[in-house]
């Protein structure tokens, strides 16, 4: 089986904390602190990883915060090919408070000079003739324009990889232009690539129809607890897991995004993947550490699971 490369342009050392409440204005006592390696791309590879598929990693690191991501994947077994850059790798805040509420505090990151994109670009270039499907996950660091996602999609286009794209705002919407084999917006997303709310599934439905019109295959979109939906050309599929208890949202999006890529791997229909993805994201909300995901928990979920089939008219 060839590898799967993911690319974070924009990793994180993700701290996690935990309190009773998070009051703006006033001074926050932290009860616990975890610190995990962290960003969408990293966050996939983690759980591809973790299920065995072979997986290659890339993108910028740099300074100590950088160090510590790489070991971690080292740890599991990814190969990683980052950049090293001059600029320190951000560290971000997820503060989970016991009346339910999550808050996500993002540095920008660092800056990446025109050295640093220019021998991205040959690396990434060198990895697509190991593996068998890129995935593009997460914001671009300070310094790479807003288009670099369709840019390394037509690079993987070239080289016959089909890619997955998992980001947001401008990155997306550029991105999206140089229609990668999949996207993975959520409901936020996709009304802001659509100018509009959404009030209804219908609504959801008809807007994502128009992107497979314009040549994507498939766009899985992610609707929280109300569950996924995937819309192709000719078809619609929902899915939705059991109620779990909820600990930590952080790495649902980047759950889905590993499971359909392992299911494309695996050669899974399209039912067995969203069976599989709903699974294994309801699973990664059940535990404090995001994209470590309890293997058997998700195993439970995905023999519960019904799918749904869409009329698309």
């Amino acid at each position: 089986m060839k590898k799967i490369l993911t690319v974070t342009l924009n990793p994180a050392v993700d701290k996690t904390y935990t309190t009773q409440s998070l009051m703006a204005g006033n001074v926050n006592r932290m009860r616990t602190v975890m610190k995990i390696a962290g960003g969408k791309g990293v966050n996939v590879a983690k759980i591809l990883r973790q299920y065995g598929y072979p997986t290659a990693a890339t993108g910028f690191l740099g300074g100590n915060d950088g160090r510590y991501i790489e070991e971690e994947l080292l740890r599991r077994g990814a190969e990683c090919r980052f950049v090293k850059t001059a600029g320190e790798t951000r560290t971000n805040m997820n503060i989970l408070a016991d009346d339910g509420y999550v808050t996500e505090i993002l540095e920008p990151g660092p800056v990446i000079s025109a050295e640093e994109r220019a021998e991205f670009l040959r690396q990434y270039d060198r990895l697509l003739e190991e593996c068998g499907l890129v995935i593009l996950s997460g914001s671009a660091a300070q310094g790479i324009e807003a288009d670099i996602y369709a840019e390394l999609i037509d690079r993987a286009a070239a080289a016959s990889v089909p890619s997955y794209l998992d980001s947001s705002g401008e990155s997306l919407k550029s991105g999206i232009r140089a229609k990668p084999y999949l996207i993975k917006p959520n409901q936020r997303e996709l009304e802001y690539l659509m100018g509009r709310r959404f009030t209804t599934r219908a609504q959801i439905i008809e807007s994502a129809q128009l992107f497979c019109q314009e040549g994507i295959a498939e766009v899985v979109v992610s609707m929280g607890n109300k569950g996924l939906l995937s819309v192709s050309k000719d078809s619609v599929l929902y899915a939705r897991a059991e109620e779990v208890p909820c600990v930590n949202t952080v790495g649902c999006g980047d759950s889905v995004v590993a499971a359909y890529a392992m299911s494309h791997m695996a050669g899974e229909t399209r039912e067995q993947a969203i069976v599989r993805a709903c699974a294994v994201s309801a699973a990664n909300v059940t535990t404090a550490v995001s994209a470590e995901i309890p293997m058997e928990t998700a195993e439970e979920l995905m023999n519960k699971i019904i799918v749904e089939k869409i009329d698309p008219a």
